[in-house]
């Protein structure tokens, strides 16, 4: 587990760490509900297109520094970490066909619904981390881990064509050292920014503002 930095003022922090899961609750029971048959489609078109599992389960960073599975649905072949590094970047070749549309309108974040239920995420929250890339955080960066992770985050809609941007440094030595001194630490500064003043109704509005660049 990797440790962060005690924090203050722990009831008020308390209080909003309770309101953020009501609101959690009160969104994702229904989501998955409403959503079941659109999973059960995904899944067998996951199936028809490639050989592997349905879903993706990949050791993320969480809550306190804490270990956790996050679910995905499977875009890309069953090997691809093997074949190249944690970050995608373009038309990666090995993403699969149905993984290109379900990445594109975010239909593999769908199943991070149940991390929702679990308590591992939140709707909104800063989006976690392999732990590769968090043994790079500094101190300060590292505070981010005082929050609980999320689904979608004012970073996740300001980065919403990462894989493009990283694609103009595909052809570099290391395409991940532009990922990790700019990019990474441009998102953390953005999320750790809005999660120190989030509140229930500021939550809210990332949701709204989600779903209008998904509909864009």
């Amino acid at each position: 587990m990797i440790s962060v930095a005690s924090k203050n003022n722990l009831p008020e922090q308390t209080l909003a760490a309770s309101s953020r899961r009501i609101l959690d609750l009160a969104l994702a029971i229904p989501a998955v509900i409403l959503l079941l048959p659109v999973l059960a489609l995904v899944a067998i078109w996951i199936k028809l297109d490639s050989s592997g599992p349905i879903f993706f389960l990949q050791e993320r960073v969480g809550l306190g520094g804490r270990p956790f599975r996050i679910f995905k649905f499977r875009t890309m072949v069953t090997d691809a970490e093997q074949r190249g590094t944690q970050i995608t970047i373009g038309r990666d070749p090995r993403i699969t066909r149905s993984g290109h549309f379900l990445r594109k309108y975010r239909f593999d974040e769908l199943p991070q619904f149940f991390n929702v239920l679990k308590g591992e995420m939140s709707i909104v929250g800063p989006r976690p981390e392999v732990p590769r890339y968090v043994a790079y955080y500094n101190d300060e960066q590292r505070q981010i881990l005082s929050y609980r992770p999320g689904i979608t985050s004012p970073a996740t809609i300001e980065f919403s064509n990462e894989s493009e941007v990283l694609s103009q440094y595909a052809d570099l030595a290391d395409p991940e050292l532009y990922y990790r001194t700019e990019l990474m630490p441009a998102k953390l500064a953005i999320d750790l920014h809005y999660s120190r003043q989030a509140t229930a109704w500021s939550d809210c509005g990332v949701i709204v503002r989600t779903l209008m660049r998904l509909i864009s």
